[in-house]
């Protein structure tokens, strides 16, 4: 098995170095894989009832440049529903990503979020800056909530959670965010996220709602941020732009790169996607 940022991973390490073969993480660890590639690991989290087919469009571009690694959520794609509801918050999720990391054997590498997914790689990125190149992430309304949304997340949190557990897969049918809804996704990468999201755990979304979605929010971290850090935003999400706005002026070391696509920015505008991660992990290794 191959250890170190640099150098390709080739197909039998690939198969072999994924969570199941990492016991030093615990049992109850979430889901990761690493991806065929060459230059720094770069660990990509989705968002809400998504899995890692979302990054599925991106996988071989970003592997000329670096190593994906996927991770995913509690209640997602392959990873589990723990009963322990302290599991379920960014700085758990962030103690597991310092965890892989430790187990690839890096000093350092990159992450990227993507919507909440983004919620857990800026609290890794404020926690364990010295770990990091830098961090991307994509539009998020979880990570940038404000006080009044996240007290209203708190608040009904409990009765969000039962509607799930009463309602089991029909319920999660009816969320908005539903991967069945997002039609305007490449057919291969609809197709992908569709079925993986047969596989969800109605108790892990349940759990997430009632224990992370409430604590999810960094809008008020955002200051502390020391570490280069890249958003790519979909400039169609109009609802987004305020919080667009807000991290330009409130975060340190950012920078914004603007895409032509909705909240779905690393699949419906990959290449523009690929190439602003791209430059920005040049760079960044440049600097280090």
């Amino acid at each position: 098995m191959r250890r170190g940022g640099g150098g390709a991973v080739t197909e039998a390490e690939q198969a072999r170095l994924h969570s199941e073969d990492s016991p030093a993480i615990g049992a109850d660890a979430p889901r990761w894989d690493v991806h065929p590639g060459t230059g720094p690991y770069l660990l990509l989290v989705h968002g809400f009832l998504s899995s890692r087919a979302q990054w599925g469009p991106n996988l071989e571009a970003l592997a000329a440049f670096c190593q994906p690694v996927t991770l995913e959520l509690y209640g997602h794609g392959r990873s589990p529903s723990p009963a322990d509801a302290a599991l379920y918050n960014t700085r758990s999720y962030a103690t597991s990503i310092d965890a892989i990391r430790e187990s690839l054997g890096v000093e350092r590498w990159f992450v990227c979020g993507y919507s909440l997914g983004a919620t857990v790689t800026i609290r890794y990125a404020l926690t364990h800056p010295q770990r990091l190149y830098g961090h991307v992430f994509t539009n998020s309304a979880s990570a940038f909530a404000e006080q009044s949304l996240a007290g209203d997340w708190r608040t009904k949190a409990a009765a969000n959670a039962k509607r799930i557990r009463d309602g089991g897969r029909e319920a999660l049918d009816r969320i908005a965010v539903h991967p069945r809804r997002a039609k305007r996704l490449p057919p291969a990468t609809y197709d992908a996220l569709v079925a993986d999201a047969e596989g969800i755990d109605p108790e892990g979304i349940a759990m997430a709602m009632e224990h992370m979605m409430p604590t999810a929010s960094v809008r008020s971290d955002l200051g502390a941020n020391t570490r280069p850090a890249l958003l790519v935003c979909g400039r169609f999400e109009k609802r987004f732009a305020a919080n667009r706005d807000f991290a330009a002026t409130q975060m340190p070391h950012l920078e914004i790169v603007d895409v032509d696509a909705g909240h779905a920015v690393n699949m419906t505008a990959t290449e523009a996607f690929n190439t602003a991660v791209e430059r920005f992990v040049h760079a960044n290794l440049a600097k280090a």
